[in-house]
């Protein structure tokens, strides 16, 4: 891989333009960047299939299941499969709204920094200082999701390696859980370097495991002596294992792709780092939408074709992982540890990517001067691969504060993780709603144009995104819940929200404007063409001034 030389580069960078450093990016990509307000300062090294990759590897299918088959198995069979399907169409409806305005505005921030554009004059800045909170805190959530699911994974290896009934205590969880956050922080920092290799990597690992699941489960099975449930079984049979009524516990199966298709924002944030970019990110947020159904779609096939047909037996199983059961059943002990040592594997780059990913995010919004420490935070490190290592620490401790949640119950753990889906499908909804509501002819296509069907999808992808919403703080067991049952998304995304907008209009209304100029609108980079900032009123940085 690499990159169109960057021709003009130094000379803009000494003349108080776009500061660049020699091969940081090509000239195309420092002009669009440019005409939002921005100079570079990461480096461009992402190419198209690693901008796909990064969204892949964070949805890691097969692990991503395993995480989240809890949902979607009490509706049976053909609830898990066709759940998967139908909602895998529309997240791929939010997928092409997102990559119209991906291409054509690719920023780092750009969920936060599209609502700013698109949203009317008075509520642009509360809105755009919501959707940054809070989708910087749904990333939050996911990377402790994702951590706190590999800790639980790992110890169900324990478990299967001693084939007995013991369960971790809530410490042992945490302490699992507080290495592997400390690993991952050491891990994206040390590996900027390669990590667009590792990103190619995990394609291969992704793709091999999802192959290795669907001729394992199968073969391993008939090897064993058992046979395949049949093709009615697999696509027909519907149980309904909640107290809600067997339609809504068919809606509620959604919730698995929900959570596990709910990562291709990443390329947006990692836009600044892609060559390309107007082309590189539409094309990695649609690849890894358009890949998750497929691939998701057959492996949760084979996995209906090999599983106890009694579904109690596979939800209940002492291992705590459903999916570890499936295993164990088709493969044994042996096989089903092997399998779950890759999944642990695969679950860690998971992680991994995500870090990376919401950092991008956090740096993007503190560039603009959103955060506590704002100016301390945005430091890029020349010396490790131009990242903002801080950032990346920062992350670190909030995630290991937020987990001490995981050491009260199950309630106050899922509360935390909920922040994933919902804070995520607001900050996705509010720019798509905000383009078509009072965005009017502001929008100029990129690269990547659906068209004259363009506002129809994006209008589909925000209702679909509001039931998404709604859906998620569902109590999954059935109405009436007991306290330790109950769904308290609702309490926490609403104390996010509510207290974003409670900080923003007693303090920060003050001081945050918005998007900041930090290139030199002087520059020759940005007067090539008239600069997306004059119709959005970008403020300058402190710096800048």
């Amino acid at each position: 891989m690499h990159s169109e030389p960057s021709t003009g580069d130094e000379r803009d960078s000494e003349a108080g333009g776009v500061a660049v450093a020699p091969e940081f990016a090509n000239r195309s990509d420092s002009q669009l960047l440019a005409k939002m307000g921005y100079k570079q300062e990461l480096k461009r090294q992402y190419s198209t299939l690693q901008m796909f990759a990064i969204a892949f590897s964070i949805m890691g299918l097969v692990p991503s299941i395993a995480s989240t088959i809890a949902f979607s198995l009490p509706a049976g069979p053909a609830g898990m499969v066709w759940g998967w399907f139908t909602a895998s169409i529309f997240i791929i409806i939010v997928a092409l709204a997102m990559s119209d305005l991906a291409s054509a505005m690719p920023t780092a921030g750009g969920l936060y920094w599209w609502t700013h554009y698109f949203a009317g004059d008075k509520y642009k800045n509360p809105l755009s200082f919501l959707i940054g909170y809070t989708n910087t805190l749904g990333l939050i959530g996911g990377i402790c999701s994702v951590d706190y699911t590999l800790a639980l994974m790992i110890l169900s290896c324990v478990s299967i390696v001693g084939e007995s009934d013991w369960t971790p205590s809530r410490g042992e969880i945490y302490a699992v859980y507080v290495a592997l956050i400390l690993i991952h922080g050491v891990s994206a920092v040390v590996t900027g370097r390669i990590m667009p290799k590792i990103q190619t990597a995990c394609i291969y690992i992704n793709i091999g495991l999802v192959i290795a699941t669907v001729i394992a489960l199968p073969v391993g099975k008939v090897a064993r002596g058992g046979t395949l449930n049949s093709g009615k079984y697999v696509f027909g049979h519907v149980e309904n294992l909640t107290g809600w009524p067997t339609g809504w516990g068919f809606m509620l199966s959604w919730l698995a792709p929900i959570w596990s298709i709910g990562s291709f924002d990443s390329c947006v944030h990692m836009s600044e780092e892609a060559l390309h970019a107007a082309k590189a990110v539409p094309m990695g947020i649609m690849f890894s939408a358009g890949s998750a159904l497929v691939f998701g779609f057959l492996v949760l096939s084979v996995m209906a074709a090999t599983m106890n047909p009694d579904v109690s037996q596979t939800l209940g199983t002492s291992f705590g992982q459903p999916m570890a059961q499936i295993y164990y059943d088709a493969l044994g002990k042996d096989g089903a540890l092997a399998f779950m040592i890759v999944l642990c594997i695969v679950q860690y780059l998971i992680g991994l990517s995500l870090l990376v990913a919401t950092s991008r995010q956090a740096w993007a919004f503190s560039r603009d001067g959103a955060f506590p420490f704002s100016n301390f935070f945005r430091h890029i490190s020349k010396r490790i691969q131009y990242q903002p290592i801080r950032m990346i620490c920062g992350l670190i401790v909030v995630c290991l504060i937020l987990g001490l949640l995981c050491l009260i119950n199950n309630a106050a753990t899922n509360a935390l993780f909920s922040l994933f889906v919902a804070s995520n499908y607001l900050s996705w909804g509010m720019p798509i709603f905000c383009r078509v509501f009072w965005g009017g002819n502001r929008f100029q296509p990129g690269e990547f144009y659906t068209g004259r069907f363009s506002k129809p999808i994006a209008w589909i992808a925000v209702v679909y995104l509001l039931f998404g919403v709604v859906l998620s703080m569902f109590p999954t067991a059935g109405p009436n819940p007991s306290p330790p049952d109950m769904n308290y998304t609702v309490v926490i995304n609403a104390f996010v929200w509510i207290g974003c907008m409670v900080y923003y209009f007693l303090f920060a209304r003050h001081w945050f404007t918005g998007p900041r100029m930090t290139v030199d609108e002087s520059s020759s980079i940005v007067s090539e063409s008239t600069p997306v900032t004059s119709v959005l009123g970008i403020s300058r940085s402190p710096k800048e001034e």
